[in-house]
C-alpha cells in the first residue's frame, strides 16, 4: 500500500463526516430548526439545512441536492402546518423510510404546539400561501423553542439511544440560557405593550403573542398576495386611526410598499429577521430573538 494511497483514504474519512465521527446526519427545512437541533444534538449531529436563512422557506424551489441530502440523512425536521409543503415532493423522490411521516426519524415540529389562527383560509396555487392549517411562524415565539427542542430530543433518544444522557444535558443547558433570556426580552419590550403595529407579512403572531404586542394589520392582502393600491390607501388609514408607529418588514420582503405606508402614516420602520441568518448578527437562535427584541426596543424609545 503506498503512502499516497493511505493519504487518500485519510483525506476521504475527513471529507466524510458520518465515516470519520459517526454523527447522526440530520436534514432540516430551515435555518432555525437546524440551529435547535444542533442545540440538543451538539457535537454527536451533523446537521444541514435545506433552505438557506436569506431565502423564504414558504417560496422555497427545491434543488436536486436536496433530494441526494435526504438520502442519506437519519432524521428530517420540518416545520410543518403547510410551511414547507414542497418537501413532500423530495421526501417522496429520496425514498428514505426511515425520515417519511411515521418513520423513526421523522419530526413535524409543530407537534405539541398551541397552534393560532386554526380558522386561517387557505388559499390555492398563485394565491399567496396557504396558512388553512394555522398560522406556521411559531418558532418565533421563544417559549415554542423550548417545545421544538423537546420534540428533537425524543427523535434523537429514538433513534440514537446511546447518547440520549448527553442529549438530555444539552436540552437542559438550552433551557438554561433561554429562561434569563425570556425575562430580558420581555422587560426590553414592555413599552410596547399594546402598542399598535403593522407588518408585512403574517409571520409575527406568536411573537406578538408573547410580548404583548398589538397587530393592527398587514401590507399583503393576504399571506403571499402582494397588496392593491386601495388595500395600501386603507391600511393607512388603519394606522392613523389606531395610532401605529411602527412597521415591520422582513429583511427578505419588499421595501416600496412598507416605505409608502409609513412615510403617509408617520410610522418608522423596524427590519426583523424571520429565521436565523436572515440578519447578520442572527447567528443562532436566541440571536435571532434578540436582534428582533433590540430592534423593536431601540423603536420603541425613539416613538
Amino acid at each position: 500500500m503506498t503512502l499516497r494511497f493511505v493519504l487518500a483514504i485519510g483525506c476521504l474519512a475527513l471529507a466524510s463526516p458520518g465515516f470519520a465521527q459517526g454523527r447522526v446526519e440530520v436534514v432540516t427545512t430551515t435555518t432555525d430548526l437546524r440551529s435547535l437541533t444542533e442545540a440538543v444534538g451538539g457535537e454527536h449531529v451533523m446537521v444541514t439545512s435545506l433552505v438557506p436563512g436569506s431565502l423564504d422557506a414558504e417560496e422555497y424551489q427545491s434543488k436536486p441536492h436536496d433530494m441526494l441530502r435526504l438520502k442519506n440523512a437519519r432524521m428530517l425536521v420540518r416545520v410543518g402546518l403547510d410551511y414547507d409543503l414542497w418537501l413532500d415532493r423530495v421526501l417522496a423522490q429520496a425514498g428514505n423510510r426511515a425520515i417519511v411521516r411515521d418513520g423513526a426519524g421523522y419530526v413535524d415540529a409543530s407537534y405539541a404546539i398551541a397552534v393560532l389562527e386554526l380558522g386561517g383560509m387557505s388559499v390555492g396555487p398563485g394565491d399567496g400561501h396557504a396558512h388553512g392549517s394555522g398560522n406556521p411562524h411559531y418558532w418565533l415565539d421563544p417559549r415554542n423553542a423550548e417545545i421544538i427542542a423537546g420534540t428533537i430530543l425524543e427523535v434523537l433518544e429514538r433513534i440514537d439511544p446511546a447518547n440520549a444522557e448527553s442529549y438530555e444535558a444539552n436540552l437542559s443547558e438550552f433551557v438554561s440560557r433561554l429562561q434569563p433570556k425570556l425575562k430580558e426580552w420581555e422587560a426590553k419590550l414592555a413599552p410596547l405593550r399594546g402598542a399598535p403595529i403593522v407588518a408585512y407579512h403574517n409571520s409575527w403572531p406568536y411573537f406578538a403573542r408573547r410580548f404583548r404586542l398589538n397587530l393592527v394589520g398587514f401590507i399583503e392582502m393576504k399571506p403571499g398576495v402582494a397588496p392593491s393600491a386601495s388595500h395600501l390607501a386603507r391600511l393607512v388609514e388603519t394606522m392613523r386611526a389606531n395610532g401605529a408607529r411602527i412597521v415591520v418588514r422582513d429583511t427578505r420582503e419588499p421595501e416600496r410598499d412598507v416605505a409608502f405606508v409609513a412615510a403617509k402614516a408617520g410610522a418608522s420602520i423596524v427590519t426583523l429577521g424571520a429565521s436565523v441568518g436572515s440578519l447578520p448578527q442572527a447567528v443562532d437562535y436566541i440571536s435571532l430573538i434578540d436582534a428582533n427584541v433590540n430592534a423593536l426596543a431601540s423603536a420603541a424609545a425613539g416613538r
